[in-house]
């Protein structure tokens, strides 16, 4: 039984598990097996803040909107494929567009927001502020992109909207993303993800996938990294209350 694959330190990698099942939602055949045993959650945040961050953090605005840009130009290309997929999942035409072409819309929007900032890796926010008399002790407040990671946990019901909408808003800002999608219609966001590896576009790190269950992924979480979530209420208080993120 062919197993959905993981991408992350760099290469895409099956679990050492037996697997879970995901089934097409029209013929009730399995599609593939879910597999995240055996990988090590810290090693793949780590890679992401060293090997992703440091590359990302380097690149000025205006080559982060032009990378996003130049990605959904690619994806867009590819998009007949991923409708197909995207049926399995149990997506109608109106909801397939919205998930696919809307996630694409998501990278273009981002891109667009380059002209607003410096071609600099870093953006200063308004004007000198005064805090003293005479000037002899000022402030002024620059912007620059975490050195953590953005975990993204996402619903059942957009694997590509759901990682490309969160995905494009880091990347813009400098930030490297591990996607976490839901386990049941993970199999259509690992064909986006191999796509967006394949086309060479983003530097290596600035993408990692995790197909399965990764309930211990928030316990090495830095006070750098971000965490995102769209699901269920339960789930959501599970994370408020997670210790890791407490801290």
């Amino acid at each position: 039984m062919k197993k959905i694959q993981n991408y992350v330190t760099g290469q895409w990698m099956e679990g050492k598990g037996q697997g879970v099942p995901m089934f097409d939602a029209i013929t009730g055949e399995v599609v593939g097996l879910s597999d995240t045993e055996g990988l090590d959650f810290a090693e793949i945040l780590h890679y992401g803040r060293t090997i992703g961050s440091e590359k990302l953090r380097k690149m000025t605005f205006q080559e982060r909107g032009n990378m996003l840009k130049k990605l959904a130009l690619y994806l867009v290309k590819k998009k007949a494929d991923f409708y197909e997929i995207s049926y399995r999942t149990g997506a109608t035409k109106i909801d397939s567009w919205i998930d696919i072409e809307g996630g694409f819309g998501n990278l273009f929007a981002n891109a667009s927001l380059r002209k607003l900032f410096p071609n600099q890796a870093y953006h200063v926010e308004g004007d000198p502020i005064d805090l003293s008399r005479g000037g002899r002790f000022m402030a002024h407040h620059i912007m620059v992109p975490k050195r953590g990671v953005a975990i993204h946990i996402n619903a059942f019901n957009f694997p590509v909207w759901g990682m490309l909408e969160k995905c494009a808003v880091n990347w813009m800002a400098g930030v490297p993303a591990v996607v976490k999608p839901a386990t049941n219609t993970s199999f259509l966001t690992e064909a986006v993800v191999r796509e967006i590896i394949t086309s060479g576009i983003l530097p290596e790190g600035a993408l990692q996938l995790i197909t399965g269950s990764a309930r211990t992924i928030l316990d090495t979480v830095e006070s750098q990294d971000v965490v995102t979530f769209t699901g269920s209420a339960s789930t959501g208080r599970l994370l408020k209350s997670h210790k890791r993120i407490i801290e």
